[in-house]
């Protein structure tokens, strides 16, 4: 994929831009001539033939800034050739406690009574992190974390199947059942980010916090970039499971995050907010929130041809208003007032 496709595309656009403008110019000029011969007294041009020059101008900008970019970014994230020397990577610690199975996670957790499991939530998290992601350059790696740090995936670029795993599978089953080990566990995954570059990594670690491990965090590797922990599940309740009750616990996430050098989020009922995802490390911006650049490109070409085409025959139907004569002549047209406008699209617009 090409780097920087939106400065090209921009550069591609004030070019044209450019050339239409002085078209625009040099044909008014040829056309003001013509003018006296369409407008007078009874006849005058109206706001339309006025403006149709910027907006051409406009619209082609804009048609030409959308194709530049419909042709240098790939339609889909999965037809991108990765990089085999990718310099970025995303580690992500995934609690795969039974705990995180509960049903007391979402948005809507409060309102009905289909709420969402904790494992569900957190897909729903990540994947808004992992889909503003560049699929060429990023690899990523999930740990499971629960009585002891598992890897799951390592270095991959697919990203779904990245996400085949918060659909609710029972990762807790390969372990050992016992107590969750949050905190040495994060800690044993994170070891695994020290063969890595020097701050190439977004750390990702989602969990409920369920855990009484206060096992101190080792030293961080330099090759984290940023770290953010993400919770799941009700702060405000406890969900009975195997005897004791479960619920976020914010304060022990939120510790973790300060051991690390990170950022703790509650995202049990929102999705991560646009500021901090925009400062993550190797994550991507893209235009605005839910809106692909694919999307918005596309939407942007049909919008501004719809308006070029439409000038034309707009032009031609209401390029001229018709005032009455204050001299008389009251009872039938003028000459005027009877011509076929055959140039008035053209007048102050330019095209003939």
């Amino acid at each position: 994929m090409v780097e920087h496709p939106e400065a090209i595309a921009s550069l591609c656009a004030v070019c044209a831009i450019m050339v239409v403008a002085v078209t625009e110019r040099l044909q008014r000029r040829r056309v003001e001539r013509l003018g006296c011969l369409l407008f007078n007294e009874a006849s005058r041009p109206t706001t339309l033939v006025r403006i149709a020059p910027a907006g051409r101008v406009v619209c082609v900008g804009g048609c030409v800034w959308g194709l530049v970019i419909l042709t240098l970014v790939p339609p889909m994230v999965g037809e991108v050739q990765p990089d085999p020397d990718a310099s970025k990577h995303v580690l992500i610690c995934l609690d795969a406690s039974p705990s995180m199975f509960l049903e007391d996670a979402g948005p809507q957790f409060s309102t009905t009574d289909n709420p969402q499991q904790r494992m569900v939530r957190a897909g729903e998290v990540l994947r808004g992190i992992l889909d503003r992601v560049d699929a060429e350059k990023t690899r990523v790696t999930v740990f499971a974390v629960y009585t002891r740090a598992v890897p799951i995936l390592e270095e991959t670029f697919d990203k779904s199947v990245v996400s085949n795993l918060f659909d609710g599978l029972p990762i807790f089953a390969a372990f050992e059942q016992g107590e969750t080990k949050l905190s040495s566990s994060v800690s044993d995954a994170v070891e695994y980010a020290r063969r890595w570059p020097e701050s190439s990594t977004l750390l990702l670690i989602v969990s409920d916090g369920d855990s009484r491990d206060t096992t101190p965090i080792r030293a961080v590797p330099n090759s984290i970039a940023e770290t953010l922990v993400i919770g799941v599940g009700k702060t405000s309740a406890a969900t009975t499971i195997a005897g004791h009750p479960s619920k976020q616990d914010a304060g022990s996430l939120r510790s973790l995050a300060e051991q690390l050098r990170g950022t703790y989020f509650d995202a049990n009922t929102q999705h991560l907010p646009t500021q901090l995802l925009d400062r993550l490390a190797v994550v991507q911006p893209r235009i605005g929130e839910g809106v692909r650049i694919r999307d918005f490109s596309l939407a942007l070409v049909l919008v501004t041809s719809l308006i070029l085409a439409g000038l034309v025959p707009a032009l031609d139907l209401f390029g001229i208003s018709r005032v009455a004569e204050r001299d008389g002549n009251h009872g039938g047209p003028t000459l005027h007032q009877t011509q076929v406008p055959l140039v008035g699209r053209g007048v102050q617009g330019g095209s003939r």
